[in-house]
């Protein structure tokens, strides 16, 4: 049976494809449950560290199949989970996620980028907000994109459904670099190198901590981190960290 999204464990990173290239990876019911099951996959693997999601084909999606949409019948069965579950899923992620724009990512697709952790785009990858032009509006996305965009670009962005490209995309806050296509895959081996030298519960924290703080006001933020800062002191992971940086060595979690 053809999968809608590949998967694939190398080197503790889990690659994540979606693959319709034929429909530019449009957000089908059976590509939206297979994807959710993947991100729950690659949470639930202690061999995994990073998450790397990209698109097979020109295109790394082209938002809602308009024909086979999230939550409707799929293979002639039950229902599938909402874009919604999906978001959440990676918003939620306990493992890094790092989004390889290879090629448009318009509507639902742009809600995926917004909803990893670190996004690194082609410069020729064309992005859009695209509900208003097919009459409807970017709702569920939202909840993701305006985190990252701000009222300020979401306002137009959203009212006129604008295309812009890589560069422009990080200007916005939603990608964080953008590069030649050729130097895509270099680009997304780095942050993941990055990431690798990292403590393993520290980035679990430290995912837990970017969600909670914008949450709280001034105060009860410098409370609650102070009470995290002295009970991460306390994991034998820090002790680790400490002692290869006074050792000049390698942290024994670095692979």
């Amino acid at each position: 049976m053809h999968k809608a999204a590949l998967y694939e464990v190398k080197e503790s990173c889990a690659w994540i494809t979606l693959n319709r290239p034929d429909n530019r990876n449009a957000l089908s019911a059976k590509l939206v449950n297979e994807l959710y099951e993947h991100v729950r996959s690659a949470n639930n693997d202690a061999t995994v560290r990073v998450i790397v999601l990209t698109g097979n084909g020109p295109a790394f999606c082209a938002g809602a199949n308009l024909k086979s949409p999230p939550g409707q019948s799929i293979d002639g069965g039950g229902l599938s989970i909402p874009l919604s579950d999906v978001l959440m899923a990676m918003w939620n992620s306990q493992k890094p996620i790092i989004s390889m724009i290879n090629g448009a990512a318009f509507g639902g697709g742009l809600g995926l980028v917004a909803a990893s952790n670190i996004v690194i785009t082609a410069d020729d990858a064309p992005f859009s907000v695209s509900e208003v032009k097919l009459g409807v509006i970017p709702a569920v996305i939202s909840v993701v994109c305006l985190p990252k965009l701000g009222t300020h670009h979401a306002m137009r962005l959203f009212l006129t459904g604008e295309r812009f490209k890589g560069k422009q995309a990080v200007e916005y806050g939603l990608a964080h670099r953008s590069v030649s296509k050729e130097k895509l895959e270099t680009a997304v081996l780095e942050e993941i190198s990055a990431l690798k030298l990292t403590g393993p519960n520290a980035l679990i924290e430290c995912k837990k901590l970017l969600r909670r703080i914008p949450q709280l006001n001034m105060e009860d933020g410098f409370k609650e981190a102070s009470s995290l800062t002295v009970k991460m002191f306390k994991f034998e992971e820090a002790q680790e960290g400490i002692a290869a940086f006074r050792e000049k060595r390698t942290p024994s979690w670095a692979k």
